[in-house]
């Protein structure tokens, strides 16, 4: 069958199509500062606090993952959608930013106290009691900085800016401070700095450039906006079972040095991870509003994540030789196999989050990814008993093919069954 060029280009050059373009090419551009910021302090890092180092913060990064999905709950999709879809009527947009703002400041108190319990009673949380703490103060940044209102109102630019100066104060403040390996803790907290900024400073424009208002917390009205996200909240908290739970694990089991071969290993998998998700966060409002140009958003998606998937796989060995030193060696199998998953992760990206999720099918993925979640969950124990590091990333790839893959099938018959009911 013919493309029909004339129709693309049509959409590129309207109204819509040049929103995206422009949103695309700001969060593009924090893609590469994504990129240059770790070419200056990943060779920095693995020289003064080594691969030890690096394995405490894994570890304590990987616990409040879930701290941050939890306080999130979803909202970056559901609280995103229902401003894209009503950004005209500013009472609305007021309401729901004021009652997603409060529901993630009770949750973050929640998860605070339960995180206070747990280092307390769990040794090896106390053994990382000041990284665990540290990595923390992102959460408060997290909640003033809601990057889900600009991406709603289409305004990328401001997440840029704002993530650009955040990564710019955590920069500096590594090299100059970060000196032995004590210091490892330093990283995470200078983590939470830049972050807290941001925070402030995008709240400050939120309510003073939008005129956005946070009234006195209605506790039915933010207790309702709770339980309306929690589909997608599952959704997204599912994969940590097997996701985070096997770097916990893998700390447990391996050790800080195990978790530091896994972290070098994935983190440029996560770095060219964070590119399909701009795609997918530049077109996100688009398709709340116009769901039609689905097909070819997917089929761009697909075609980028599988050209990075195999660069990747490729230069694996390069990345790793070139920045850390001799004693990551390891972990270029780590990042071979982990770049499978960026393939699978943009299957989630399509047609989990930027088509389920925006025409309704919540409940239908969030028990997919749960299904495939608890699988990742038990066959971590095994796999990471008998392979250490490698049992790790092959339960995160494994499972994310297999959740990415339902995922597409799923929603394709779904495509189909609405197309011959038109």
């Amino acid at each position: 069958m013919p493309i029909n060029l004339s129709k693309y280009n049509k959409a590129i050059h309207s109204k819509d199509g040049k929103n995206v373009a422009k949103n695309f090419a700001y969060l593009s551009i924090l893609q590469v500062v994504g990129y240059l910021f770790p070419l200056i302090t990943i060779p920095y890092l693995a020289r003064v606090i080594g691969v030890e180092g690096f394995g405490r913060i894994a570890f304590a990064f990987s616990i409040i993952v879930w701290v941050q999905t939890v306080v999130d709950w979803g909202f970056n999709y559901t609280a995103t959608r229902d401003v894209a879809k009503n950004r005209d009527n500013a009472e609305l947009v007021s309401e729901i930013f004021s009652n997603v703002f409060w529901a993630r400041c009770i949750l973050m108190s929640a998860c605070f106290v339960l995180l206070c319990i747990a280092v307390l009673l769990v040794p090896k949380f106390r053994e990382n009691a000041v990284a665990i703490f540290a990595t923390f103060l992102m959460v408060p940044g997290f909640v003033m900085f809601p990057e889900w209102f600009f991406q709603a109102v289409e305004k990328m630019k401001y997440i840029t800016i704002l993530n650009v100066l955040e990564k710019t104060i955590f920069t500096i403040l590594i090299l100059c401070l970060v000196k032995n390996k004590e210091d490892y803790y330093l990283q995470p907290l200078f983590t939470s700095i830049g972050y807290m900024c941001s925070g402030f400073i995008s709240l400050y424009i939120i309510l003073v450039r939008w005129h956005i208002k946070i009234s006195v917390p209605n506790i039915k009205s933010v207790f309702k906006t709770i339980k309306d996200s929690t589909n997608v909240f599952i959704n997204t908290l599912a994969p940590n079972l097997y996701n985070s739970f096997s770097v916990i694990l893998l700390g447990f089991w391996g050790g800080t040095f195990s978790n530091g071969i896994l972290d070098a290993g994935t983190k440029f998998t996560l770095i060219f991870q964070r590119f399909i998700e701009i795609i997918s966060r530049a077109f996100f409002p688009f398709l709340s509003r116009k769901i039609n140009g689905h097909t070819l958003y997917a089929k761009a998606t697909m075609a980028v994540s599988l050209f990075l998937s195999v660069s990747v796989f490729l230069c694996a060995p390069l990345l790793i030789r070139l920045f850390y030193s001799e004693e990551f060696s390891d972990a270029i199998l780590v990042l071979r196999i982990s770049s499978l998953s960026l393939l699978f992760v943009a299957l989630g990206q399509a047609y989990g989050i930027n088509y389920m999720i925006i025409s309704g099918y919540e409940r239908i993925l969030r028990n997919i990814t749960l299904r495939w979640s608890l699988v990742g969950f038990f066959i971590s124990f095994p796999f990471i008993y008998f392979f250490d590091y490698v049992g790790a990333v092959l339960t995160i790839t494994l499972i994310r093919g297999l959740t990415g893959g339902n995922i597409m099938f799923t929603a394709l018959n779904i495509k189909n069954k609405q197309t011959l009911l038109q």
